[in-house]
């Protein structure tokens, strides 16, 4: 359906703020459902699961790559933008996708990768054959320096140069990850202008918004000017492993440019009018909230960007969500973070934190009432642990090149569990691209719907409350606080106050309830009952929620 026609999507809702506070569930479909027994899960999966997701509670769906591809990373490289790889179906299954969530009342996002396309999309073969054919700018090339070294320091996140040699064009292109992965050149206006009609494409076919990678990644610095290193006390891990040499830069000049914010504007006026929103993947591991911050302000940008201080491996601290949350409030107060524990590319957090069902449950129910919008990851709602995929069975180039001190991310991408009918857990009847992981077998979603103590149960009420409350859906709040192991705040919206506190770890803990009138609520998720006092005793991984009396 065509906005220009005259009629409204049947999708746009009549909430502008939809996407605050929504809860969005992230698809990785070559591991969630195989429909036609290749092993590869697809579209057609999809549409076969929906309900299980719709059964969750949640607002939308995020689907990572399913364009046309050579898959050299699995997808984010893609050759066809308005197109779905055969592997995973066909646009007629893409639109099935989109009616039957819909139908459901679950919103579709889609993941839009702009930085980069593959060497082998039509745009980058033309720019390839010439100094001066028609997209010859498309890209960014650069002459090689005097004595035939690339023309900067810049370094991939995949680990190496950042440029690579192109003997026809006697030039370096510019690749931030894979070599197969050019990157488009946005200081070209053609290409902003190709990328826009891409966003219009998929919003016509109606998809409500979409997930931007690497959203900081887009314009480089015209000068092409060296990053300058950056001192070992400061480096991190959380956008690079610590075995990469991408970690030693300082990234002043490669990504993060000023530029970026006028082609944001753009894709923001480009979706108004379908009740569209983005969240944005801001890559960097010193500037991400100061970008996340920079990137919402105002209401002509991004809706939302996603953070990555919760996807580190240790699980954070009372002191160090406090932390977070007030460094949001200092560079980002207009902005809107939307938070996650784990996703396609990190160690699954049941393992990382390395805490019981409990504990699991606990960081479910903090994140359901920070203030932020929230990404689950498929599985994560069963408790999967990451998989422990053998070097034969790898697939991930990130993997392949930093063995063994970097596993890649294979681990986190095996099939999902569904039942227990068949040797690789209701996935597929074919053999699954991944193996099934053993260690997964007996979290299955058929299991854990016949266990009321299950943490899928306890995702579908922590969600379930956060809808219940506005104020923890979109409010505002009073400061992210910490004493000892307790996290606290109050969320508060249109008269709503309701007052968190989460005790994060195994021994008891404290708090002093504010002042007022409250009453407990939340007591199906192990919320404790409200003392005579005001001095709160909570039990390890217990939290308190209450809501102000009127």
């Amino acid at each position: 359906m065509n906005m220009q026609s005259g009629t409204l999507h049947a999708n746009v809702a009549l909430d502008n703020d939809w996407w605050r506070g929504a809860v969005i569930y992230q698809i990785y479909p070559r591991s969630f459902q195989d429909s036609n027994g290749d092993g590869i899960g697809d579209l057609r999966g999809i549409v076969q699961r929906i309900p299980y997701i719709a059964s969750l509670g949640v607002d939308a769906i995020w689907i990572s790559p399913f364009f046309t591809s050579p898959m050299k990373d699995f997808g984010y490289d893609v050759s066809n933008y308005c197109d779905v790889d055969p592997m995973f179906g066909s646009i007629q299954d893409f639109d099935a996708v989109i009616q039957t969530a819909h139908k459901h009342g679950v919103k579709v996002l889609i993941d839009l990768v702009l930085s980069h396309t593959s060497e082998e999309h039509p745009w980058f073969v033309e720019s390839r054959v010439s100094k001066d054919n028609a997209k010859a700018n498309w890209y960014v090339w650069a002459d090689p320096k005097p004595d035939g070294n690339p023309p900067n320091n810049w370094l991939s996140i995949f680990g190496g140069s950042a440029w690579q040699w192109d003997g026809r064009r006697q030039q370096y292109y510019l690749h931030n990850f894979l070599r197969e992965q050019p990157d488009l050149n946005f200081h070209e206006p053609a290409v902003q202008a190709a990328l826009l009609d891409v966003a219009r494409f998929w919003l016509e076919r109606g998809v409500n918004g979409f997930r931007l990678d690497t959203i900081n990644f887009y314009v480089h610095d015209k000068q092409l000017r060296d990053n300058p290193p950056l001192a070992p006390e400061l480096r991190n891990a959380t956008i690079a492993p610590q075995v990469n040499p991408y970690n030693h830069q300082e990234h002043l000049y490669d990504k993060n440019q000023p530029e970026n914010l006028a082609f944001l504007r753009k894709l923001r006026a480009v979706m108004e009018p379908f009740n569209a929103a983005a969240v944005g993947e801001v890559g960097d591991a010193q500037k991400g909230l100061e970008i996340l911050g920079e990137y919402t302000a105002g209401d002509d940008l991004m809706h939302m960007c996603y953070a990555f201080e919760f996807l580190a491996n240790e699980r954070p601290t009372a002191q160090e969500v406090a932390q977070v949350m007030g460094r949001v409030d200092e560079v980002a107060a207009e902005g809107w973070p939307c938070w996650a524990y784990s996703n396609h590319d990190v160690r699954r957090h049941a393992s990382r934190w390395n805490v019981g069902l409990e504990g699991q449950k606990l960081m479910t129910t903090l994140m359901m009432c920070l203030r932020g919008s929230a990404c689950i990851y498929q599985g994560e709602e069963l408790g999967l642990v990451e998989a422990d995929v053998s070097f034969d069975d790898l697939q991930d180039p990130y993997g392949i090149e930093f063995w063994p001190e970097f596993k890649g991310r294979d681990g986190c991408r095996t099939p999902m569990v569904w039942e227990t009918s068949n040797q690789n857990a209701g996935f597929s009847e074919g053999r699954p691209w991944l193996p099934v992981a053993p260690e997964h077998l007996a979290s299955n979603a058929a299991a854990q719907e016949d266990d009321p103590e299950a943490l899928l149960h306890h995702y579908r009420k922590a969600i379930a409350f956060r809808h219940a409350h506005m104020a923890l859906a979109k409010g505002e709040h009073d400061g992210v606080k910490a004493d000892g192991s307790v996290v606290y705040f109050t969320r508060m919206h249109e008269g709503e106050e309701i007052f968190c506190a989460f005790n994060l770890s195994d021994d008891p803990a404290s708090v002093v309830l504010p002042t007022g009138r409250w009453e407990a609520i939340g007591t199906e998720l192990g919320a404790v009952a409200l003392p005579a006092g005001g001095n709160l005793s909570l039990g390890g991984w217990q939290c308190c929620l209450a809501i102000k009396a009127s």
